[in-house]
């Protein structure tokens, strides 16, 4: 669609967005795909309503303009497409009962594969941090070794509940799959919240070589780390998967998320690591987790999500330029 403002046009003017047959992919093409999912935040207690939030993050997205006036780069340029939302596949049985998580894990996985596998780059928008899970399981069925870059409040390492995954527990999961785990020392943790981390996840994660930097190591220097900890990665490994849940940031920058974080990082220092994250040769894919609509006010969390995303977008035009 096109806008009736031609001197100022919107980024939703931009987009690809998918209807059938099979999507055009090719190597650094950004794709969109949406997870509403917040089942695992239900089973590991959360307040639901991050199944709603792939919707109204695309609501402000695409008001954005497609052009990154500080680096006169023209975002239109990246031809993104939009593949609609995650679904589970037709052609799968019909869900077990209380199942449903999982076969949309699934169908998250068979769609970061094909991206992966075609070069292009995807870009999840959460759900809960079970969409974590899912991306992994993306590589895991590409057959792609990853690392994994995680900013957030919690190191998401909790033991299943019933044999069951759930928003805190998708790291545990890639480090304990049962044949392509994610290798020691490929887990890193960035703005953890010590009275949010408990004694046991803090081995457990150090036991598996994994990193954690805490709120106060982060704080004036976030953006520095990053960019070292994927430098270190990309060394070691060659892709890295970056993963935000929004409950890094301040309750003050984003209200509207599944747990909200008092004590936070700036809102607008993480969007100048999503730019950083685009712009990293290794970083092969990201994705956006646990803002919560139904606790947002006027917008605000899903306005700075979108605002991360097309951060993202813009490194990434740096990338390709």
């Amino acid at each position: 669609m096109r806008g009736d403002r031609s001197d100022d046009p919107r980024l939703g003017e931009y987009v690809t967005f998918w209807q059938e047959g099979m999507p055009q992919l090719w190597p650094g093409r950004p794709v969109l795909l949406g997870f509403p999912q917040d089942a695992g935040v239900r089973r590991n207690g959360g307040r639901p309503g991050a199944a709603d939030a792939p919707a109204a993050i695309r609501h402000w997205l695409y008001r954005l303009t497609p052009w990154d006036a500080v680096h006169n780069a023209d975002l239109a340029a990246l031809n993104l497409l939009d593949l609609g939302n995650v679904r589970p596949s037709p052609t799968r049985p019909q869900c077990q009962q209380g199942k449903e998580l999982e076969e949309s894990q699934q169908a998250l996985a068979e769609g970061i594969a094909a991206i992966l596998m075609a070069g292009a780059i995807p870009i999840v928008l959460g759900g809960g941090h079970e969409t974590a899970y899912g991306h992994y399981l993306g590589y895991v069925r590409a057959g792609r070794p990853v690392a994994i870059v995680n900013f957030d409040a919690h190191l998401d390492v909790r033991p299943l509940r019933e044999g069951c995954g759930h928003s805190g527990s998708p790291f545990r999961q890639a480090l304990e799959h049962p044949t392509q785990p994610l290798r020691d020392g490929h887990y890193v943790v960035l703005g953890a919240q010590p009275q949010a981390v408990s004694r046991e996840h803090l081995l457990y994660v150090q036991s598996k070589g994994g990193v954690v930097h805490w709120v106060e190591e982060t704080r004036d220097r976030l953006e520095a780390i990053f960019r070292n900890e994927c430098q270190r990665l990309a060394l070691n490994n060659g892709s890295v998967y970056v993963t935000l849940d929004s409950d890094v940031v301040s309750q003050a920058d984003v209200p509207g998320v599944s747990a909200p974080n008092p004590l936070g990082l700036s809102g607008q220092v993480v969007a100048a690591c999503a730019a950083a994250a685009g712009e990293c040769p290794a970083v092969s894919s990201f994705d956006l987790v646990e803002i919560n609509p139904s606790f947002d006010r006027d917008g605000q969390s899903a306005r700075w999500a979108a605002a991360v995303v097309w951060h993202f977008l813009c490194g990434l035009s740096r990338r390709c330029a």
